[in-house]
């Protein structure tokens, strides 16, 4: 009778423990696949709409126009080596910029300087992509690749 109450207990723990840990790889960028959700936000100072194509070597979001504080968002999984990386070619009138919208290695990794999102979100600038804090703090800017 005993063991039936210890083996009931041990059999509904063990899913219980395996949920949480898996839950704190995952948010600290441990687990491979993990899900991530970029968005981009037009924050041109001069008010101007923001054309922006993301791209994978597998996928292609299209080409997107965005007013003013319009945003854009895409979800996908990291690899399995971690070696995801989406470009971003963006314009507006009289200027173009490419910019890694996400790089496994930068937003991915636990010891990068800005550190794991799971929701990446990108302000858009004139001078900088800025991508911003989840505790409200400065935004980490970058500087364009082009």
């Amino acid at each position: 009778m005993a063991f039936s109450k210890n083996h009931s207990f041990l059999f509904m723990l063990f899913p219980i423990l395996l949920i949480l840990v898996t839950m704190s790889f995952a948010s600290a960028g441990l687990l491979p696949f993990s899900a991530k959700h970029v968005v981009i936000i037009n924050k041109l100072v001069t008010r101007a709409t923001l054309i922006v194509h993301c791209t994978n070597k597998e996928e292609d979001k299209g080409v997107i126009s965005l007013g003013p504080g319009d945003s854009f968002d895409f979800r996908f999984r990291v690899n399995l080596r971690k070696t995801t990386v989406y470009t971003c070619s963006f314009a507006w009138p009289g200027n173009t910029a490419t910019f890694d919208i996400f790089r496994a290695d930068r937003d991915d990794n636990p010891r990068s300087k800005v550190g794991v999102c799971s929701e990446c979100i990108w302000s858009i600038y004139e001078p900088a992509p800025c991508r911003d804090r989840r505790d409200g703090g400065q935004p980490n800017c970058f500087q364009w690749a082009s």
